[in-house]
């Protein structure tokens, strides 16, 4: 009598599992278009990429690629010379400003971002027109928009440059220059911050919020405890979108300072150095691949910090 009794409850168990077995089967079979698609462009250029990292190759002739293992990235050499670009202080210097750069910028476009979505969150005349105008400085390509940045810090007729600083420029510095980036970036990239918290902000129930008024929870308190909890996945979204493009930032660097400079700056220009100018394939190669592996453990922190379970 006691296995009867376990029988109309195991039917519908199983019958529940086929079925997810089956949305399962069902998803693997739409994303494999593009999954073969992300294999072809991403996959197999990373692939190439991790095979001349091991290889000494001249970019012009990269078919008499010499394999070296890991001597790109460190080795010593005869009477103990070290080599490998991790030997090179020009690439922990462009490490250093990389990090603060995407530290400081990420960090201020996150407040920034967030003040701007919950202000255009809210209803007031003009919020349309609002929300379309404050998406004009990230519309603009980051090359013309650099080039404007540079006109306006130029000692001799900038705006900056000329009128506030009183005929300096803060990119003749390299202390001061990160700090001028960290500027540009900011302006430019805080209402694309601002755009994805918008859009986490507005799939929140607004019945949530009216039930905390009418128990008299202040504003500051459902921000706290119940905006800022749930706007968790859209953040972290947000975060790993914005810490990718800081950590790969070349564009701005690059038009701003000049490639000499945007190599000690930022570590795509440093890799560009390496594999362009100086048309080493496997040092620039062994650089780009340091880059993905860095961006990969930053992005495991990210997901591991803000404890987000993707179902």
């Amino acid at each position: 009598m006691t296995n009867i009794s376990k029988i109309p409850t195991a039917a519908p168990v199983s019958r529940r599992r086929g079925i997810e077995a089956t949305r399962a089967r069902q998803a693997i079979w739409l994303l494999l278009p593009a999954l073969i698609a992300i294999a072809v462009t991403a996959g197999y250029p990373l692939l190439r990429t991790i095979f001349f990292s091991l290889h000494e190759a001249n970019l012009t002739s990269p078919e008499q690629a010499k394999y070296v293992g890991f001597a790109n990235f460190y080795a010593t050499g005869d009477e103990g010379v070290k080599l490998g670009f991790l030997t090179d202080s020009k690439w922990w210097q462009a490490v250093g400003n990389t990090m603060l750069f995407t530290v400081v910028s990420v960090a201020l476009e996150t407040v920034l971002g967030m003040i701007i979505a919950l202000v255009v969150n809210s209803a007031f005349k003009g919020r349309a027109l609002m929300r379309t105008a404050m998406l004009i400085p990230w519309a603009i390509p980051t090359v013309v928009s650099a080039q404007m940045w540079a006109y306006m810090y130029n000692d001799n007729f900038g705006l900056i440059g000329r009128g506030v600083l009183g005929g300096t420029s803060p990119l003749a510095d390299t202390g001061t220059a990160i700090w001028a980036l960290i500027a540009v970036d900011v302006w430019k990239t805080t209402s694309f911050m601002a755009l994805l918290i918008l859009a986490g902000l507005q799939s929140l129930p607004s019945d949530m919020y009216e039930a905390a008024d009418m128990d008299g929870a202040s504003k500051f308190t459902q921000f706290w405890r119940m905006t800022l909890p749930l706007l968790r996945p859209a953040l972290l979204v947000a975060l790993i979108f914005r810490s990718l493009d800081a950590l790969r930032v070349f564009d701005v660097m690059y038009v701003m300072l000049g490639p000499n400079t945007a190599a000690q700056t930022s570590m795509t220009g440093y890799a560009r150095q390496a594999m362009v100018d100086n048309s080493q394939l496997g040092m620039g190669s062994a650089v780009s691949v340091a880059i993905f592996l860095l961006i990969m453990l930053i992005v495991v922190l990210y997901v591991t910090a803000f404890r987000v379970k993707f179902d």
